[in-house]
């Protein structure tokens, strides 16, 4: 293991999540992540930790439940790091074991360089940035977000909680995605247009910008065959897998834009919208997809008040 990657897994197991002695942590992986959650493990037994590693084989979607035995697992454990290629944050799975008091970090499609990358942000600072975002957006009552492709979106965020996704995983029951970087909530309505010219996870980075249609909170059209594609992922689990889950805001300033949604989604000033799942980051819709879509140079305002512009990050 390269110095790089050694200083992110001590960061993820040491000061992101605070693993203590004689603590049991579960690391959940996939047969192709296997070097990586052997990693974790390692860390979280240099600490004094007892560590238990458990390999699933691949979900069919993000946000496709974990066996039972794991579910079961997650809710035992007082540490949870999942390094799988589906992201579990959206499941109930998740949920419930967060609700038990499980501190948990998933790391979907996290790569070695990809986390030895993007994990070397200022920390301090990007919780400073997550913190800020969630509650701008806290207070607010309608996001917009406009681009110069012609994105025209209103997102209501009535009776929603924001979260900062800073890597701040210390506390009973905490949850965050790693690598860290961003501030989300999940919308209460939704309605307008959104030209996605980054990435949409599942289908990758788009060769030309897809404009996406969102009526009465669910997505309706899509262009272009990445659009096509997209649409195919989400209806085939029926009306709830086009609603509008998340909005979130990227802080972090070592994230690059790869194709893998896990880091493209926390490039600094980038804005993402999901679809899908949404009830385990406070909205009220579970269903075994969440697929976000990035806009790298949006104008995102809360309540006609500017917290990005031009791919830069107001606050």
């Amino acid at each position: 293991m390269n110095e790089d990657l050694k200083k992110a897994v001590h960061a993820v197991v040491r000061d992101c999540l605070g693993v203590r002695p004689n603590e049991e942590v579960l690391i959940i992986c996939n047969p192709a992540t296997l070097a990586l959650g052997d990693a974790m493990g390692a860390e979280a037994q240099a600490v004094g930790a007892e560590s238990v590693l458990a390999v699933m084989s691949e979900r069919d979607s993000h946000a496709g439940e974990p066996p039972a035995m794991l579910a079961a697992a997650m809710i035992k454990a007082e540490v949870v790091l999942a390094p799988t290629i589906q992201s579990l944050s959206h499941t109930d799975a998740r949920k419930q074991a967060s609700e038990s008091g499980t501190r948990i970090a998933t790391l979907p499609g996290a790569t070695e360089q990809m986390l030895a990358r993007v994990m070397s942000d200022d920390m301090a600072e990007l919780r400073r940035r997550g913190g800020r975002v969630a509650e701008i957006l806290n207070r607010g009552t309608e996001a917009r977000i406009t681009c110069d492709h012609g994105s025209d979106l209103r997102i209501g965020l009535h009776g929603r909680t924001a979260i900062p996704d800073a890597g701040e995983l210390t506390h009973e029951g905490a949850f965050g995605n790693l690598p860290c970087g961003e501030g989300f909530i999940a919308p209460a309505t939704a309605e307008g247009v959104l030209i996605v010219d980054g990435s949409i996870a599942g289908v990758g980075l788009v060769s030309d910008p897809v404009r996406l249609t969102v009526k009465d909170g669910h997505l309706v059209d899509a262009t272009g065959p990445e659009g096509a594609a997209l649409m195919e992922l989400l209806t085939v689990h029926g009306p709830d897998g086009t609603n509008v889950a998340e909005l979130g805001i990227g802080t972090n300033s070592k994230a690059i834009l790869t194709g893998n949604i896990l880091e493209d989604e926390k490039i600094f000033g980038t804005a993402h919208i999901a679809f899908g799942a949404s009830a385990a980051i406070g909205g009220n819709v579970q269903v075994p997809v969440h697929l976000d879509v990035v806009s790298m140079r949006p104008e995102v305002t809360v309540d006609e008040i500017p917290i990005v512009l031009e791919g830069k990050l107001l606050v």
